[in-house]
């Protein structure tokens, strides 16, 4: 959790932070919702504008009186002025052009009031030919894929057989228009289309209006065919990849989930709570049917989590759009007594483990305390592992949310979310199908003892932390000090693990190895302590005054949004904030670090999340006093903060 001590748990984090944006309505990474504008190279006095000054929008079905079983297609217009232009959408853009990380792409996207009568494809939508336009965005003068003058989108819809009445066609258009100079802000256009169905038969569309539209698509709607489709999965702003989720593409991406779930338990917000399963399965591991048993079990108590989390992904993605925002199960851990009960629970399973005391709780409780192996703990042990995931995966269920409602596919979601709860048990049904792998973790006897007290104190660390953060959510400005009686555990179990060696081990071999680790373990919590308390950036409290005012003085301002609960968010703030480049180009340029924590749950804080276009964080956005926030990201490096930064600065 800092730069100095997960390199290999921050690496793998990053890999999880995956975004997919389905390429039919994909969008790039924009600033929609922020008042001002982009800046396009020098700022100009029009970037005070909207976007919709310099374009005006039509939009024109090819008829309003469709037969039944007939085809029609639905034309937007964008008239652009002289001089300005809007971004295209298109993934692969025509070579020798670059992509301006920040643009606000153009959109079109058709609803259908009745989408069994009226059948939209906008999978099938025909875009206008890009242009190309010159321009210096910060790296040199480049090339760049625009749209410019009259650019015409169609999106092609059937009327259902037998159809009859009315069906109203909802049309949204989104856009930013640039000129060389400035970006002006991002603007959203909707227009409605009453069809009267039965009406004369659709002939084929005419007219200037339509005379780019290529009707062929119709054809092979018809034949079959399925509409072209690519997830983008993106690491950084400068490194992505797309697959397509069809065919072999489908395989891939299931196992890619998969791999994604394996990751998980390597994150740290999984890695804690591992050593209390190989300890448990250690115990067991006299008996290799037993073992395997509680093992698979363990492993269906993960698997369910994710099954139950998908089927709400799933529900969300065939209209059920009110479970959108409870589907993202990371949202819980911003209710203060939900991680408070989480890190109580972890501490009572921590103080039973290391057995420093006992005491007496009805037959029931057994089944999940964690020193009596049971079918019930075990399964209750998987779920509450992958619970404890989910703050470290803020980013992939918001994008899995949205892609859910996007594709309006319920098998492929499910898929998904399958995928990832068999990859993140795969290393428990494993470990519990090769007791080998667990035969040299002590059983009994006071080196096995000594082994479960350290364990339990590592694991009460990680239940303080729990309950640290959750009583910061009741308080306005959170406190960092419990973060030393999370370092205090840490440090407690790497020392008694060294007094208990130099009591019970008898060979200097194992007296250095052994003692070695818990000096490790006590230097490394101590410095978790440190580093968690410390802070290099003198951030300020963000309010909208305070933003405003910084603004007004001329000071480039650096919003970061975070919160005590999320791990990712602290693993940026000490990894990449608080980098040499960072911190430099923060004090060459004199930017205003703000911090909205959203751990309290202060409204205003969240209202400022919305406003930046978010809905997950970790989230940074850096704010030029002249043209407003010109930069966002979930994922960041320090090379992505620092050209940020220095944009603003021009």
């Amino acid at each position: 959790m800092t730069r100095f001590a997960f390199p290999a748990a921050i690496v793998l984090t990053l890999f999880l932070l995956v975004r997919a944006t389905p390429a039919a309505v994909a969008q790039a990474p924009g600033l929609g919702g922020f008042p001002g504008s982009a800046p396009l190279g020098e700022p100009a006095d029009a970037g005070t504008g909207l976007s919709t000054d310099k374009v005006k929008v039509r939009v024109v079905a090819s008829t309003t009186s469709p037969a039944a079983g007939a085809d029609l297609v639905v034309a937007v217009e964008l008239t652009i002025a002289p001089g300005w232009h809007t971004w295209p959408n298109q993934r692969k853009l025509p070579e020798g052009t670059a992509e301006f990380i920040g643009a606000v792409t153009t959109t079109v996207s058709v609803t259908s009031s009745d989408a069994a009568k009226a059948i939209v494809h906008d999978g099938f939508a025909q875009w206008p030919e890009v242009h190309t336009v010159k321009a210096d965005l910060g790296d040199g003068e480049l090339s760049y894929a625009v749209f410019e003058g009259r650019s015409v989108v169609f999106v092609p819809v059937t009327i259902a057989h037998g159809a009859t009445g009315t069906v109203t066609l909802t049309v949204q258009a989104g856009f930013q228009s640039c000129d060389s100079a400035t970006c002006l802000a991002p603007a959203d256009v909707t227009e409605t289309i009453s069809l009267k169905l039965g009406g004369a038969a659709t002939t084929a569309p005419a007219g200037d209006l339509f005379a780019g539209f290529d009707p062929a698509v119709f054809g092979r709607i018809r034949g079959g065919e399925a509409a072209p489709m690519s997830l983008e999965f993106k690491l950084t702003d400068s490194i992505r990849f797309e697959i397509d989720p069809r065919g072999s593409g489908l395989v891939l991406l299931a196992l890619l989930a998969a791999l994604g779930g394996v990751l998980l338990n390597f994150t740290p917000c999984v890695l804690p709570v591992i050593p209390l399963k190989i300890m448990s399965l250690s115990r067991a591991a006299g008996t290799k049917g037993r073992m395997l048993k509680l093992g698979g079990i363990m492993s269906l108590g993960v698997v369910f989590f994710w099954v139950a989390l998908g089927t709400l992904f799933a529900l969300a993605s065939t209209g059920i759009k009110s479970l959108e925002g409870f589907a993202q199960l990371n949202a819980l851990f911003q209710l203060p007594w939900f991680t408070i009960a989480v890190g109580i629970f972890i501490c009572v399973m921590a103080i039973g483990m290391a057995g420093f005391f006992t005491v007496g709780l009805p037959n029931w409780v057994y089944s999940i305390e964690t020193k009596q192996e049971s079918a019930g703990g075990s399964f209750v042990f998987g779920i509450m592992t992958a619970v404890l995931s989910t703050p470290c995966t803020a980013p992939l269920m918001g994008a899995a949310a949205g892609y859910a409602i996007k594709i309006q596919d319920p098998g492929t979601v499910m898929l998904v979310f399958t995928s990832i709860g068999l990859g993140m048990a795969l290393p428990y049904l494993l470990l519990s199908m090769n007791p080998r792998l667990v035969d040299r973790m002590p059983r009994g006897g006071a080196a096995g003892e000594l082994l479960k007290q350290c364990m339990g104190l590592l694991l009460l660390a990680a239940g303080i932390y729990f309950v640290g953060s959750g009583v910061n959510g009741y308080l306005e400005e959170p406190s960092h000090a419990y973060w030393w009686l999370v370092a205090l555990s840490g440090i407690g179990a790497g020392l008694w693990l060294v007094r208990g060696t130099l009591k019970l081990a008898k060979s200097p071999r194992n007296r250095t190895v052994f003692g070695g680790v818990g000096l490790f373990i006590a230097g490394l919590s101590a410095l978790i302590g440190w580093s968690m308390t410390y802070e290099a950036i003198h951030w300020q409290t963000w309010t909208a005054e305070r933003e405003a005012a910084a603004i007004k003085d001329g000071k480039i301002v650096m919003v970061d949004f975070t919160a005590d609960w999320c791990i990712n968010c602290k693993t940026l703030e000490k990894t990449v904030l608080e980098s040499q480049a960072v911190l430099d180009a923060l004090e060459a340029h004199g930017v205003v670090p703000l911090k909205v924590d959203l751990t309290s749950g202060v409204p205003a804080r969240g209202d400022r999340l919305k406003s930046a276009g978010g809905a997950t964080i970790p989230l940074l956005v850096i704010v030029s006093p002249k043209d407003g926030p010109i930069w966002k990201s979930e994922l960041y490096t320090p090379g992505d903060v620092v050209s940020a930064i220095e944009r603003a600065g021009k």
